[in-house]
């Protein structure tokens, strides 16, 4: 962490107070709990203005004196940790059959996680839903409403970063054209953040996944739809209209069917096996999950069909890699996750067709991925949020 210096007379002392504030808060959040004489030593300040800032964060209740210590001795020192219910940060994951939903505090710990049955209900409806979840989530928690710092939404489309309009979207009746975040933000009243439900998984990933710690991949998720999130150098490529990773479009116009989800590949085996009707345990109408279970269990035909699924997958990923050079693509999605049989093709497909193949992974989060990213979302504004509206002491 970059050393702050007092700068020479023309420094706004404010400012730098701020600035040693910040510094200090950040350090304790990322290594409690720490003593004085730690901070000091981690961030280069002096250890009469670390006290002076510790005083400043302890009063604005974003700081408190640590329950315990670090293992070993400890000869007197004082240890301090981040209070991680200074704010609460609401996430959702809205689908087609479900609204997942989860509350976590400052340190990202979940402190309580519900998921509701949405199928069939439309936009008006799904407002409803996400008020009551809301209500639930924090009742289970047993906090206070009033520290919730804002919401974030996972939605199946594209968002107008400006209009809090959703497009492309036609998993959820009604949701098309609508202006759903300024709905929601009156219905809650907090603020609502919207984003595609792909970015989000591909930023969960990214904060608790496979991805941590890789500052350029994508996410390709392969279920009843198909959509990328890309990151790149750290951060979310969301694109001039926030289409970015919209991969249905990525190739128009070949002659081909080059689509992996659920219902192309269901019609894909239907096709090949009324063309040469194949020994197979399999039934029309193919359902993909049932292929996937044929395939494990040694079924030849379904076997076929999913190393068909490996190369509409790979496919796919190939202009994403040329173009970007992303180190690593994540699979999620209903079919993506099915990396047993999926890996290892697509892997082999993409080091035979490009010079740099991105490592292929599945996702460890699953299902869990998109409201993974929306706390994560979430989180980072949150601690913004507390440190520049804390209570500040008067200069001295």
């Amino acid at each position: 962490m970059a050393r702050i210096e007092r700068p020479a007379a023309a420094a706004i002392p404010p400012l730098l107070k701020d600035l040693n504030e910040r510094t200090v808060l950040e350090t304790i959040r990322s290594s409690a709990p720490l003593s004085r004489a730690e901070i000091s030593r981690l961030v280069g300040i002096s250890k009469p203005t670390v006290s002076l800032a510790i005083q400043s964060l302890v009063e604005a209740g974003l700081v408190r004196e640590a329950a315990e210590g670090p293992d070993g001795p400890s000869y007197g020192a004082v240890f301090f940790e981040p209070v991680p219910d200074a704010a609460l940060v609401l996430g959702f994951d809205l689908g087609a059959r479900f609204l997942r939903g989860a509350i976590c505090d400052l340190r990202g710990a979940i402190r309580a996680r519900l998921d509701v049955e949405v199928a069939g209900s439309d936009a008006a409806s799904v407002l409803d839903v996400i008020a009551a979840l809301r209500d639930q989530l924090v009742e289970t928690a047993g906090l206070s409403d009033a520290l919730i710092d804002g919401v974030v939404v996972g939605v199946p489309g594209v968002v107008d970063e400006e209009s809090g309009r959703i497009e492309l979207a036609t998993s959820v009746e009604g949701l098309e054209g609508i202006a759903f975040r300024p709905a929601l933000r009156e219905r809650l009243e907090l603020p609502v953040t919207l984003e595609n439900d792909v970015n989000l998984a591909a930023l969960g990933e990214q904060w608790q996944g496979v991805a941590r710690g890789v500052d350029d991949f994508v996410f390709l998720s392969i279920g009843t739809g198909m959509g990328a999130g890309l990151v790149l150098h750290g951060e979310l490529h969301r694109g001039r209209h926030g289409a970015a990773g919209e991969v249905d479009f990525a190739l128009v116009g070949l002659a081909q069917d080059v689509d992996p989800c659920a219902g192309a590949i269901s019609t894909y085996a239907t096709r090949v096996a009324a063309e040469r009707t194949p020994v197979t345990t399999l039934q029309a109408p193919f359902d993909s999950r049932e292929i996937f279970a044929a395939a494990r269990a040694g079924d030849a035909f379904a076997h076929e069909i999913v190393d068909e699924v490996a190369r509409r997958i790979a496919l796919h990923l190939v202009p994403i890699a040329a173009v970007s050079d992303v180190s690593l693509a994540v699979l999620g999605g209903g079919l993506g996750a099915n990396g047993d049989l999926l890996l290892r093709p697509v892997r082999e497909l993409l080091a035979g067709w490009i010079p740099y193949p991105p490592q292929v992974d599945v996702s460890s989060l699953g299902e869990a991925a998109v409201l993974t990213g929306a706390l994560a979302v979430g989180l980072r504004a949150a601690l913004d949020n507390v440190f520049v509206g804390r209570p500040r002491r008067a200069a001295r």
